[in-house]
């Protein structure tokens, strides 16, 4: 009688704990013309991703966009095994008497000098071809973040299943070093999936891409009734990570 049980608990642990994809938080803050950051990147630097690491929360990515976009944004990933982990961690954070003690400067900053104007959280869950988040290698210094929209869930499916049967295969081929990918479960341009990728410079970047066009298994697949019309817009971003990026 003994052994069932024990068979059904692990099954029940292996699900919860091993066979949930994980959850990606991607907040944007959005800056304010003239306000300096200083206050923001301590705020990150010296409490919230020390809080989350004593939490088990790890890599934790902090980037600003490359080049002279306005308005400036800065950008913070952070992963999770998955959503309960996340209420979990959120939960902790409040009764994490260092972390409130190192936020204090940050959370009594007044409204008129706060950094950012406001935030956007996106929330994103991994798919069964990329099921974690790989950290990118230390000389990793020019990041691009790609957003595919499609234009009903059923093309977004599709355009998940395309990268889970072939385009990661690709990607590792031509050296497209993928960090995490995920499809969308919050945010403004719903339906869609999110990756980023890591380079050591844009040269790197650009060599990459330049061989995934005329690869034979991509050249087979864009050619599939299956994946016809699975997506009509690309947003891409270029990043830069910040001093005290995890990645």
């Amino acid at each position: 009688m003994l052994r069932p049980i024990l068979f059904i608990f692990v099954l029940f642990f292996f699900k919860y704990t091993y066979g949930q994809n994980e959850i990606y938080e991607l907040r944007v803050y959005e800056m304010e013309f003239f306000k300096p950051a200083n206050i923001l990147h301590d705020y990150f630097e010296k409490a919230l991703i020390p809080a989350l690491n004593r939490e088990g929360v790890n890599n934790v990515g902090a980037f600003e966009e490359s080049g002279e976009t306005l308005p400036k944004k800065i950008y913070l990933l952070i992963s999770y095994q998955n959503m309960q982990a996340h209420q979990d961690v959120t939960d902790a954070l409040k009764n994490d008497t260092q972390f409130k003690l190192d936020a204090q400067t940050y959370w009594e900053t007044p409204s008129e000098k706060t950094p950012f104007k406001r935030i956007e959280s996106i929330f994103i869950r991994s798919v069964s071809g990329f099921p974690n988040l790989d950290k990118p290698a230390d000389d990793s210094e020019f990041f691009e973040l790609r957003i595919y929209e499609s234009h009903n869930e059923d093309a977004l499916r599709r355009k998940v299943k395309m990268f889970n049967d072939s385009e990661f295969a690709i990607f590792n081929d031509v050296g497209l070093n993928t960090v995490f990918f995920g499809e969308n479960i919050s945010g403004n341009q719903m339906p869609c999936l999110t990756y980023l990728l890591a380079f050591k410079n844009k040269e790197e970047h650009e060599k990459a891409w330049s061989k995934f066009g005329p690869h034979p298994e991509w050249q087979r697949i864009v050619k599939l009734e299956e994946y016809k019309n699975a997506m009509n817009d690309i947003s891409r971003i270029f990043l830069k990570p910040l001093t005290y990026s995890q990645l």
